[in-house]
C-alpha cells in the first residue's frame, strides 16, 4: 500500500498583490466618494419668489494642510437683485461688487440702474482651519418671480493657494456634477404673503413694537393712577380715624373736667 508523500497546498496570493489589490480598492472607494464630498451650498435651499430671505453661504474646508483664506460669490446678470446685504462676520472683511444695468429695474417705485453682482469675502483672523466650516449670512432681494431657481457660483481660496471653482449648475434627475454650484430654489409665495413680505413684515414689527410701547405707557399710567387713588383713599381715611380719635379724647377731657369740678363743690 502506497501513502502520498506530499501534500499539493493551494497557492497565497503574495504580498505585493495584496497590496495592489487593496490599493485598486481604495481608489474606487474614492472615484465614488467625491461626488458626495462637501460643497459650499447655501441654507436655506428654498426662498419665496418675489420676496426677500436670509440666506446662509455655508463653507467648509476640505483640505487637511490649509485653510480657506477667500471665498467669492457671483449673482446671476441676467436676474439682477436689487438688495445684497451682507451680515458682519468675525475675521472676515467683505465687500460687494455693484455692476450697471443693461436695462433698469423698477424697484418699489423707483428706478435702479446698478445691482450687486459679486460679494467677496476675505479672512483677516486665520481663515477656515482644517475640520471646520463657516457660515457667512446674506440678506437677498427682491428675488425674481419668473424663475425657479437662481444659481450662486462660488469660488473658494485656500491659504495654499489652491482655488476651487464651484460653478457647475446641478441638472434636475441627473448627477451630481464634481463641483456643483450653491442653488437658490424659487417657489411661489405662501397664499396672502405676496411674495414682498420682508419690507411689510418690518414696518409691521415696528408698528407692533410701538403699539406694545404705547400699551405698557398706558397700563403704567392707568397702574399710576390706581396707585395714586389708592393711596389718597388711605390718607383721607387716616384723617377721619384720627379726627374722630380726637373729638373722643376731648369728651373724655370734658367729662373728667366735670367731674373733677363736682367733688370740689361737694368737698
Amino acid at each position: 500500500m502506497q501513502f502520498p508523500t506530499r501534500f499539493a497546498l493551494p497557492s497565497l496570493p503574495s504580498a505585493r498583490r495584496l497590496a495592489a489589490v487593496g490599493a485598486t480598492v481604495a481608489a474606487c472607494a474614492v472615484a465614488l466618494a467625491g461626488p458626495a464630498a462637501a460643497h459650499v451650498s447655501v441654507n436655506p435651499e428654498t426662498a419665496e419668489q418675489g420676496g426677500y430671505a436670509t440666506i446662509n453661504f455655508k463653507v467648509p474646508n476640505e483640505r487637511d494642510n490649509a485653510s480657506t483664506v477667500k471665498l467669492e460669490v457671483t449673482f446671476p446678470a441676467d436676474h439682477p437683485l436689487s438688495s445684497v446685504m451682507p451680515q458682519p462676520v468675525p475675521g472676515w472683511e467683505v465687500e460687494v461688487t455693484r455692476t450697471k444695468l443693461d436695462e433698469p429695474l423698477e424697484v418699489h417705485g423707483r428706478k435702479v440702474d446698478e445691482a450687486p453682482s459679486k460679494i467677496t469675502w476675505t479672512e483677516t483672523g486665520g481663515g477656515i482651519e482644517p475640520g471646520t466650516f463657516q457660515q457667512f449670512p446674506v440678506s437677498v432681494g427682491q428675488l425674481p418671480e419668473d424663475v425657479d431657481h437662481l444659481v450662486l457660483k462660488a469660488v473658494q481660496t485656500y491659504s495654499n493657494e489652491e482655488v476651487v471653482r464651484w460653478i457647475e449648475e446641478p441638472v434636475e434627475g441627473g448627477e451630481e456634477p464634481e463641483s456643483p454650484a450653491p442653488v437658490l430654489k424659487l417657489v411661489p409665495p405662501a397664499d396672502g404673503d405676496g411674495g414682498h413680505g420682508a419690507p411689510a413684515d418690518e414696518a409691521s414689527d415696528t408698528e407692533g413694537d410701538a403699539a406694545d410701547s404705547d400699551g405698557a405707557a398706558e397700563n403704567a399710567g392707568a397702574a399710576e393712577n390706581t396707585a395714586s387713588d389708592g393711596s389718597s383713599g388711605a390718607t383721607d381715611t387716616t384723617a377721619r380715624v384720627l379726627a374722630v380719635i380726637g373729638i373722643v379724647v376731648g369728651a373724655g377731657g370734658v367729662a373728667f373736667g366735670v367731674l373733677a369740678g363736682r367733688r370740689r363743690t361737694t368737698a
